[in-house]
Formats: C-alpha cells, sequence, structure tokens
C-alpha cells in the first residue's frame, strides 16, 4: 500500500487495480475470466487479490458504524 498508488489502498503488485475491485467486480456476478481481461489481470493476481481480502476479513476487528 502506497499513498501515490490507489490513493493508498491495498491494490495489485505491478498495477494500479485495488483489491476491493477485484473483489467487487466478482461479487457483481462477473466471471474470473472477465475479471481477469476487464482489469488486465493474470490468474494468479486475481487469486492473490482474494487471499488478501480472506486474510484481511479473518485477522482485522470490523467495526460497524454506529448504531448496529
Amino acid at each position: 500500500m502506497t499513498p501515490e498508488i490507489c490513493q493508498g489502498k491495498p491494490c495489485v503488485a505491478g498495477t494500479a487495480v485495488d483489491v476491493a475491485t477485484v473483489v467487487g467486480t466478482l461479487g457483481n456476478g462477473r466471471s474470473f475470466h472477465d475479471v481477469q481481461e476487464a482489469l488486465n489481470l493474470t490468474y494468479e493476481q486475481v487469486l492473490t487479490a482474494l487471499r488478501y481480502a480472506s486474510y484481511v476479513t479473518d485477522h482485522l476487528p470490523l467495526r460497524l458504524p454506529s448504531g448496529h
């Protein structure tokens, strides 16, 4: 994560594609292959983004907005 790349958000190494975009695009029903093509990523880069997202959700406490 670098402030100058993806506004400091976690991104796929060597790209300006943030992990949230990869996960969100898959979550919106696009196929793995479509995500690779649309975001110009390799198979391994997409998998790495998913592994990172899994790690974050498993290891960092999630905070709900106030009132929930």
